[in-house]
């Protein structure tokens, strides 16, 4: 019997819908405007396809968004600048820096000038900091995305061994803290990581997140294991994640695909928060 696959797509579609209703309610509520400002410096290909996507996500949830294009050779100050302006405009409920950025720009730096309170891809320290603490913040949406499709199939995390492969800040670290927070028993595996087909084998749950296509093999996996696949890389022209789809859908118990998994729930979350933050700053000014 092959793994039960979870549909991203169908999920984000479903999360969306839901969305749209509340962000009509709180039109009509605060009679107000949801705005999401999106910068884009530079002529990444990727980069300018997922920048399209949030801004049809955008139209679809009844979110407006503000896209800010900004050429490959734009400086520093000037990247700095936008994002300063954005941060003090009152109509301005988030902020979005596509990554990457242009080498030459300081992403850290641009990223620092974002407050908290605009933080929709939740990766400020503040934003994090709360994660830790197990308390109410805005969630990185990729692993928050993982979470729900984690949860769409009411899979019990309560003492389960789960491992994340990779220790980005935006992927790898929230993940482990979000799945922390579940009770599960979380181990973080990186490319310094000894033994890891051994450490993955015993895992109840594994997320993969390395950015290394068809990395996961079916020597890896347990029988019946959850596998969620957050990587998307290009190969000969086609999308593959980090998981060795074919093969490990053969011992897994649930998986999710690439594409039409994480991806289009990443973008779900996001409307999920710039909503979540202008609902907090619009219930403060009352």
């Amino acid at each position: 019997m092959g793994a039960i696959v979870i549909n991203g797509k169908e999920l984000s579609i479903k999360h969306k819908d839901q969305l749209k209703v509340k962000v009509e309610e709180f039109k009509k509520e605060y009679n107000k405007q949801i705005t999401l400002a999106v910068i884009l410096v530079g002529n990444n290909p990727a980069s300018q396809v997922y920048v399209a996507n949030k801004i049809k996500s955008c139209e679809y949830v009844g979110i407006k968004s503000l896209a800010y294009k900004m050429g490959e050779n734009s400086t520093q100050q000037e990247v700095e600048e936008l994002v300063k302006s954005l941060a003090t405009d009152a109509n301005v409920d988030g902020i979005l820096v596509q990554l990457p950025l242009p080498k030459h720009i300081n992403e850290s730096k641009i990223l620092s000038l974002i407050p908290s309170s605009k933080d929709v891809d939740g990766f400020m320290a503040e934003n994090i900091g709360n994660l830790a603490m197990n308390k109410e913040s805005v969630v990185a949406c990729t692993p928050l995305g993982v979470m729900k499709m984690i949860e769409s199939v009411n899979y019990d995390l309560t003492g389960k061994n789960a491992v994340v492969i990779g220790r980005s800040n935006i992927v790898g670290k929230p993940m482990a803290l979000l799945l922390l927070n579940a009770n599960a028993t979380v181990t973080v595996c990186h490319s310094k990581t000894q033994n890891l087909t051994k450490i993955c084998k015993e895992a109840d749950v594994i997320i993969a997140a390395l950015g290394r296509p068809n990395f996961v093999k079916k020597e890896m996996v347990k029988e019946g294991a959850m596998v969620i696949d957050v990587g998307i890389n290009r190969v000969d022209g086609k999308l593959v994640g980090d998981v060795a789809y074919e093969e490990v859908s053969q011992v897994a118990g649930y998986i999710s695909p690439v594409p039409g998994g994480v991806g289009p729930m990443t973008i779900a979350m996001l409307m999920n928060n710039v909503y979540q933050i202008a609902l907090e700053k619009a219930k403060n000014e009352l």
